[in-house]
């Protein structure tokens, strides 16, 4: 019986102590995406993202049409040339189309590197404007919406963009 009550009270207790732990500590959250997006930084830089996708695709159009053309040449001329000079030139359309895979790859990472490049200040600077209205705010904790199946802590969003000055 002794047991039972000490158990019950340290359980009480327990209940107590996380219920003043939650009290004490104040959590936002926002979104983080919906922040960055509307940030103007990020809709210059993603119009720079987009402006140099479309000079690769471009190029890489180019290419493609060069090599089909070049096919094509290559299949109406191949009754006319000797086997050795049609395997010569199978060897070089497989170049020709290896180095149009290796140009879209080093695109796409070209592209990766730059967009990385170009965010990176602007969450450093979402971030810090995060942090600063958190301190302001009295907030111990700032969750990700993104992250958050329930949000039941307040929505700093507004106050961010304030900021920020959007």
């Amino acid at each position: 019986m002794k047991q039972l009550k000490t158990l019950l009270l340290a359980t009480a207790l327990c209940f107590v102590t996380v219920s003043l732990t939650q009290a004490q500590s104040k959590i936002a959250h926002i979104n983080t995406q919906e922040l960055i997006a509307a940030m103007p930084e990020a809709k210059a830089a993603q119009t720079e993202i987009e402006t140099l996708g479309k000079t690769y695709q471009t190029d890489i159009q180019a290419s493609i049409t060069e090599y089909q053309n070049t096919v094509k040449q290559y299949e109406a001329e191949a009754a006319t040339k000797t086997d050795e000079e049609n395997q010569k030139r199978g060897l070089e359309l497989q170049e020709k189309q290896q180095r149009i895979q290796q140009f879209r790859s080093d695109a796409q990472q070209d592209i990766a590197k730059k967009e990385a490049e170009l965010f990176k200040p602007i969450q450093e600077k979402a971030m810090a404007a995060i942090n600063t209205v958190a301190k302001e705010k009295g907030y111990q904790y700032v969750l990700d919406r993104a992250t958050l199946i329930v949000a039941e802590g307040d929505d700093i969003l507004a106050d961010v963009k304030k900021n920020l000055g959007i």
